[in-house]
C-alpha cells in the first residue's frame, strides 16, 4: 500500500484510457452543438472535476459546476434548474459513490457524453486510519490493535493524490478527445501539461514531506488516504468519509492516547465543515490546530485561488505538523 508508485507516462495510460472510454456513450461528431452554448458544455459535479474540464477543454468548453463555491459538496440535492442543466449540456464529468444525487441524476439524463472519473483510476477501501504504516501503528506503536471502522464502498479522494489525479485527467482529456473531435489537438495538448503541473505536484510533495520528525497526522475528515499511503504517512481521522459523522466517545479516547505516544502537534480541520470536534479535541490533548483542506471547493477562505495553491498550502501545513527539515 505505501510503495511508491512511479509517474503516469503515455506508455502507461493505455490500459487507464481504454477503461475510462469504456464508460463513455457514444457521442456524435456534432454534440457540441446540442448544447446551451456555441461551445462543448460540460456539467461537473463538483470542483475538482470543474477543475479538470476547465483545464482540459480550455477556451473549448464551457463549464457548469453543479455545486456551488462554499457548499459541502457530500450534501448536494439536485435542484430541477440543475436537471434541466444536464438535459441541456454536451457532457457530465462526475466522481460516482461521493454525491449519490448526482449519480442518481446523471444515470437518469439523456446527456450523451458520462464521465465517471471513478472509472478512470483504482479506487481504495478506507476508514478512520489510513496509509504506510496501519498494521505497525497499530500493534508496534499501541502494542494493541485498533479497530478500523471500514465504512461502505470505496474512498471518492482520489484528487488528493496527484498521481492518481493525474490518471484521471489522462482519461478525462481522452474522452473530449473522442467526444468534441474538432479540438482533439487541443485538448490532447492540454492534457499533457496539466499532467505534467500534476506530476511536479507530486514531486514537490515527495521531496517536501521526504525528511521528517514524525509521519502521523490527525484530521477531522478521513479524505486524505491516498495522500497518506502515496507518501508513506498514516492519516488518523476523528470521522470517517461522511465529514458530517460524530466520533464516539470510545473514538475520542483513542485518538488522544495515539496523539501522546505518537508525539503529534496538530489536529487539522477543514474549511466547509464545523471546525468544533476538532478545537475541542485538540484543547482536551493541548494539541495545535491547522487547517488541510480536502479542496472540494474554492471560497474566500481557501489558502490559493485554485487547486494547485491550496495542496502546496496543504503540503506546507503537513511539513510543519511532521516536523520536516
Amino acid at each position: 500500500m505505501n510503495v511508491r508508485r512511479p509517474h503516469i507516462s503515455t506508455a502507461a495510460l493505455a490500459a487507464v484510457t481504454a477503461l475510462g472510454l469504456g464508460t463513455l456513450t457514444a457521442c456524435s461528431s456534432d454534440s457540441a452543438a446540442a448544447g446551451s452554448t456555441d461551445k462543448f458544455d460540460v456539467v461537473a459535479s463538483f470542483y475538482p472535476m470543474a477543475f479538470l474540464a476547465e483545464r482540459i477543454g480550455g477556451e473549448h468548453v464551457s463549464v457548469t459546476s453543479l455545486t456551488e463555491p462554499g457548499q459541502e459538496p457530500h450534501d448536494l440535492e439536485i435542484s430541477a434548474k440543475q436537471t434541466a442543466q444536464l438535459e441541456e449540456s454536451d457532457a457530465a464529468l462526475y466522481l460516482k459513490g461521493l454525491q449519490p444525487t448526482v449519480d442518481e441524476a446523471i444515470g437518469q439524463s439523456p446527456v450523451k457524453t458520462k464521465i465517471d472519473a471513478a472509472t478512470l483510476t483504482s479506487l481504495e477501501e478506507h476508514g478512520t486510519e489510513a496509509g504506510g504504516h496501519e498494521e505497525e501503528h497499530a500493534e508496534e506503536e499501541h502494542g494493541h490493535e485498533h479497530e478500523h471502522e471500514h465504512e461502505g464502498g470505496k474512498d471518492p479522494h482520489i484528487w488528493l493524490d496527484p498521481v492518481k489525479y493525474a490518471e484521471v485527467a489522462e482519461g478525462v482529456g481522452k474522452a473530449f478527445e473522442k467526444a468534441d473531435p474538432d479540438h482533439a489537438a487541443d485538448y490532447k495538448k492540454n492534457t499533457a501539461a496539466l499532467v505534467g503541473e500534476l506530476n511536479e505536484l507530486d514531486e514537490k510533495f515527495e521531496t517536501g514531506l521526504a525528511d521528517r520528525k514524525n509521519s502521523v497526522f490527525l484530521t477531522t475528515h478521513a479524505a486524505f488516504g491516498y495522500l497518506a499511503e502515496r507518501y508513506g504517512l498514516t492519516e488518523e481521522a476523528i470521522s470517517g468519509l461522511d465529514p458530517e459523522s460524530e466520533p464516539s466517545g470510545a473514538r475520542v479516547k483513542e485518538l488522544q492516547e495515539m496523539a501522546k505516544a505518537d508525539g503529534v502537534t496538530t489536529v487539522f480541520y477543514e474549511t466547509l465543515v464545523s471546525d468544533k470536534t476538532a478545537k475541542t479535541l485538540a484543547g482536551d490533548t493541548g494539541l495545535k490546530t491547522d487547517v488541510l483542506d480536502p479542496v472540494e471547493g474554492i471560497t474566500d477562505a481557501s489558502r490559493g485561488d485554485d487547486y494547485f495553491q491550496v495542496m502546496e498550502a496543504n503540503l506546507e501545513a503537513l511539513r510543519t505538523a511532521l516536523g520536516t527539515k
